[in-house]
């Protein structure tokens, strides 16, 4: 099998391998595999919604920063039936510090969708798995090869770098050519038949399609890494393309950096009467469904005192006008394509002026630790020793 791809003027073609390589590959990889599989939490589980929690979770996280909020997200809702019936604001809570929070709410209402349409069972035909919120391709290959042992192919970040490094292609392996030949790699090196006792006659690996997708995610994470990948210590690094061809720095094709833009933002704290004033951000904004001190972004160099946009965009959001009071403390963190600069105020209400445009409530300093807040605002909840 061919797949003609074009880089630049040339024109080059791949030819995905087959026969004794696939064979050779198979067997080297699952020896590695079975000396130096990673440990962790969710290995060893073939439960469909524990190994779905996982892979959610991972989307964009390392392993090390999921583990903890694994454990305790499943013994809060250890099925989809408790995650059904939590409320949005409880699930955001012990999701919070993990980051890209749409994960959580496309997780609470895919639990909804199990719970209605499917009796409570996790569905185990791949093609529903994908229509659940928040599942795309690569999770429900890696779900319904861990969960149900079928012969579903995986393409992540680990994966992808490990076939593109195998066939030494050239350009950008996450565009529409080079992604589509990944996929069809993926599915290739498979082993043809899922078998634990025996090849019925045919020479093929001894595993199933779960522990296979998992070795070449190790293989990826633990030796093929981005930069200096360890091929001296490589199971197949004489079935590589790239190490053949000394390309290791030059493959996979490096993505263009991304431009950070700088912006500023003020967040005030606050209080009357033992009582602190947080409001939520509504469907559709960045941290949808998270509580927070009000917050806005700062385009004005003037103190910000006199910053009357300002003012009057947080007048806006809450529903009362307010005067700046001192300085809090400076927080620098990014989010997707931001460098932010976040200076906390301590501030007041003067007096209620219009309808708020977010939900706003006044808490308790005892429970705030209940509010899912970003991950800003539980920093300054803790700077400001409330």
């Amino acid at each position: 099998m061919k797949n003609v791809i074009k880089n630049s003027s040339k024109q080059n073609t791949f030819s995905l391998p087959k026969g004794k390589w696939l064979k050779d590959f198979r067997q080297k990889l699952l020896a590695w595999y079975a000396e130096h599989a990673r440990i962790l939490p969710w290995r060893g589980t073939t439960d469909p919604y524990k190994v779905w929690v996982s892979e959610i979770m991972l989307q964009q996280t390392t392993t090390a920063a999921v583990e903890g909020y694994y454990y305790r997200f499943l013994e809060r809702f250890p099925n989809p039936q408790t995650l059904a019936e939590a409320e949005d604001s409880e699930v955001l809570r012990y999701w919070e510090g993990l980051g890209y929070y749409r994960r959580a709410v496309q997780l609470h209402r895919a639990a909804k969708v199990i719970v209605s349409e499917h009796n409570g069972q996790f569905p185990d035909a791949c093609d529903k798995i994908l229509a659940l919120p928040g599942v795309g391709r690569y999770t429900a290959g890696a779900i319904s090869s861990i969960a149900y042992h079928q012969r579903t192919p995986i393409l992540e970040a680990n994966t992808i770098r490990l076939h593109a490094r195998l066939l030494a292609y050239p350009d950008d392996p996450t565009k529409s050519v080079g992604n589509k030949l990944l996929w069809q790699m993926a599915e290739l090196v498979l082993p043809e038949q899922n078998n634990n006792t025996q090849n019925h006659g045919r020479n093929e690996p001894n595993t199933q399609y779960g522990i296979f997708n998992q070795a070449l995610m190790d293989l990826g994470s633990m030796v093929c890494v981005p930069k200096s990948p360890d091929c001296f210590n490589c199971p197949v690094v004489k079935l590589c393309q790239t190490a053949l061809k000394g390309l290791q720095d030059a493959i996979p094709a490096l993505k263009k950096e991304q431009n950070f833009e700088e912006r500023s933002e003020a967040a005030l704290v606050i209080e009357k009467n033992g009582k602190y004033l947080m409001m939520r951000y509504p469907e559709g904004v960045r941290w949808a469904g998270l509580w927070d001190f009000p917050r806005h972004v700062v385009l004005s160099e003037k103190p910000l005192e006199y910053d009357t946009d300002f003012c009057l965009a947080i007048q806006r959001m809450i529903g009362y006008k307010i005067a700046i009071l001192s300085p809090l403390t400076t927080i620098r963190h990014s989010v997707t394509r931001f460098k932010i600069t976040l200076n906390a105020y301590f501030a007041e209400t003067l007096e209620k002026c219009s309808k708020s445009e977010y939900e706003i409530q006044w808490v308790k300093e005892k429970d705030l630790a209940k509010l899912a807040l970003n991950t800003t605002g539980r920093k300054i909840t803790k700077l400001c020793k409330l």
